[in-house]
């Protein structure tokens, strides 16, 4: 009896041991497969971006680093990084649907469904630019605690030999005063007007050019701007009770207006070069209005200059390297070795007759 049940208690140990392997074999095949499928669903999400969105979620990790380095700085630094993470989410989700869609529509009629998802997924970078703005106001501080005002007004009176905004007074008259305000103003319609030539002749390459340039030249200004803050010129009592009491606080080293709209110009240049002539004289007054109107220093103006073109330069290379679209990168890249391909198929077939 005692041999029989030592004989049934080890049979007992060994399918206990066995049910246990079996059950951790299980866990594990069960891991991998919940691995594989958050890796599918990645590469699916980062398939469908192209360009722009490299430089978009570029700049929303970086600064996202920032907050997180400097959180003691931020009255609510979780806030902001839920907002950076639900902005990244939506745009990957908006690139996700719009190629499904396209996807489907391949080969067919357009839908009502794809022109809506291409219109949403071709202009949604206007309204990203507009939250970065807004939410450059929460990070003036983050880094440096006070202005920088002192340098960049040392900067514009080693430059000029007086104080540019004063001097330009002597120059002011309401027509001008008019002009200015509206010269300054023509800014907001820049991307717009480029975009929308560019969209309605559905050159789609050349609008996300001109995006990732626009997008790289912000982004780069942005991180400049938290990491050396400026308030602005002096101004008047009004001007600087609506700054003071604003949605933003404080002006931007460099100037954001200039370089984005140097990026602009430079988009023009290469893509549409009969708009590149007929927005130059335009972006040369706004220029001149930010120092007539207080809103920048000179040297603001010369540093958003050079960050537009450094945008121009740096988005030249993301486009190259990235495509408009992933999948669009791909076809240029398979284009490519189809070329290379073809002579010497030609060759071999001369050969062989």
């Amino acid at each position: 009896m005692n041999s029989a049940d030592g004989k049934n208690h080890g049979g007992n140990e060994g399918a206990i041991v066995w049910r246990e392997e079996r059950g951790g074999g299980a866990r594990t095949a069960d891991f991998e497969a919940g691995g594989q499928r958050i890796a599918g669903w990645i590469t699916r999400q980062w398939a469908a971006c192209g360009a722009f969105e490299c430089v978009a979620l570029g700049y929303l990790a970086a600064s996202s680093a920032l907050i997180a380095v400097f959180a003691e700085n931020l009255a609510h630094p979780v806030k902001l990084v839920s907002v950076q993470a639900l902005v990244a989410t939506m745009i990957l989700g908006l690139c996700l649907v719009e190629a499904r869609v396209a996807e489907r529509a391949r080969g067919r009629s357009e839908t009502f469904s794809a022109k809506f998802w291409r219109f949403w997924r071709h202009w949604y970078p206007h309204l990203f630019f507009l939250f970065c703005f807004e939410e450059l106001g929460k990070f003036v501080h983050l880094v440096t605690p006070g202005w920088q005002d002192a340098k960049l007004m040392a900067a514009d009176h080693w430059l000029t030999g007086v104080d540019p905004a004063v001097w330009l007074e002597q120059f002011a008259t309401p027509a001008r005063n008019d002009f200015m305000q509206f010269a300054y103003l023509t800014y907001f319609g820049y991307l717009l007007v480029l975009g929308g030539v560019l969209y309605y002749r559905r050159d789609w390459r050349e609008y996300w050019s001109v995006m990732t340039y626009s997008a790289t030249g912000y982004a780069v200004g942005y991180v400049i701007a938290i990491l050396f803050p400026i308030e602005s010129p002096p101004i008047t009592a009004t001007i600087n009770c609506i700054e003071h009491f604003g949605r933003v606080r404080g002006a931007a080293f460099p100037s954001e207006h200039v370089a984005g709209s140097v990026a602009a110009l430079w988009g023009a240049w290469r893509h549409r070069r009969w708009l590149f002539w007929v927005m130059l004289p335009l972006v040369a007054c706004m220029c001149v209005s930010t120092v007539w109107g207080r809103y920048h220093y000179v040297v603001d103006v010369f540093a958003g200059m050079a960050t537009g073109t450094l945008g121009y330069v740096i988005g030249g290379w993301v486009m190259k390297t990235r495509g408009p679209l992933a999948t669009e990168a791909d076809k240029t890249s398979g284009a490519k070795r189809a070329r290379k391909c073809k002579p010497e198929q030609g060759i071999s077939t001369r050969q062989g007759v």
